[in-house]
């Protein structure tokens, strides 16, 4: 009897043991959860609730249906802030990722102290988002600021950069541009992947350096461009610090670095129509969801995976 008690001790130990993993992976689990649902999940259904109503924050919210949504179709401004938005997109993440894949072509070569190097450059992703990068922006492009400056040397009479309604949105794009360190640490470690007989073969058959980069590396680094392109689409549709450090939170000059995001603070924050600006965040949402798919769909044209 007591042999028959023992086996079945043995046949329960297994499922004892899982049941405790499952305990201990709810218990470490549940802050998690409980953040998910308080800081994520709850206010976006708050807001999804609060698009659909005309919300002051200083009143009870009323339910005006889609009031809000047809708003925005009437709404010059926001009309020009996803052209602003769209603009500094399609322009800032091509030359962004470009530069980034230049400069990890060259510390591929095997520069000595490379780890310096990639420090230093990635520098900028981590501060380019910054309240004092963007102060520091708007010094350099100032009437009186370090441009201008290097630009008198030459005799050149500069501009307010900032300032002026057709080159402040170029001036947050280049900032935009400097910030290539992540994409650009990604890429050189897209670079290191890639095997280096595929050289070899395409030099013992006369191609040269320009050939080797257009038929062996782009081609097998299209995985990490698209990788690289998804992010940086996302990142640059929320750009909003950048454009209110160097406006002063108004957009301009002439709306011109009204960015979408710095157009829904206004609404939401100034002009504390809540309703309005929650509308406009669902919009935005399903602009980077459309953008998303877009390159998801036709990445399956470009992109080869070497399997």
């Amino acid at each position: 009897m007591s042999v028959v008690t023992e086996l079945g001790k043995k046949k329960k130990g297994p499922s004892a043991y899982r049941k405790g993993d499952a305990k201990a992976a709810a218990f470490f689990l549940a802050p998690w959860f409980v953040g998910l649902f308080l800081i994520t999940i709850g206010p976006m259904a708050a807001s999804a609730y609060l698009s659909f109503t005309d919300y002051s924050l200083l009143e009870a919210p009323n339910w005006i249906g889609f009031e809000n949504y047809t708003r925005m179709f009437e709404d010059p401004r926001l009309l020009n802030a996803l052209k602003v938005t769209f603009l500094y997109v399609f322009i800032s993440v091509p030359l962004q990722l470009a530069a980034a894949l230049a400069l990890a072509l060259v510390l591929d070569r095997g520069l000595r102290g490379l780890a310096i190097y990639r420090s230093v450059y990635y520098l900028p992703s981590l501060l380019g988002g910054s309240v004092a990068i963007a102060l520091l922006w708007r010094q350099v492009f100032g009437a009186d600021g370090l441009v201008n400056g290097f630009l008198g040397l030459f005799g050149i009479q500069g501009e307010g950069w900032v300032s002026h309604p057709d080159y402040a949105l170029g001036t947050l794009m280049i900032l935009n541009v400097w910030t290539f360190g992540a994409p650009m640490i990604i890429f050189l470690a897209g670079l290191r992947q890639i095997p280096q007989m595929y050289y070899e073969a395409a030099s013992i058959d006369g191609a040269g350096k320009w050939r080797q980069f257009t038929s062996v590396t782009l081609p097998l680094l299209t995985p990490i461009i698209f990788f690289n392109l998804v992010l940086q689409v996302i990142n640059a549709f929320q750009t909003f610090t950048q454009a209110y450090v160097v406006s002063g939170g108004t957009g301009g000059p002439a709306d011109s670095t009204m960015f979408y995001t710095l157009y829904l603070y206004q609404k939401g924050f100034a002009s504390l129509d809540m309703g309005y600006a929650s509308a406009m965040a669902w919009l935005l949402l399903a602009i980077v969801a459309g953008m998303t798919a877009v390159n998801f769909l036709a990445s399956k044209y470009w992109v080869f995976y070497n399997d």
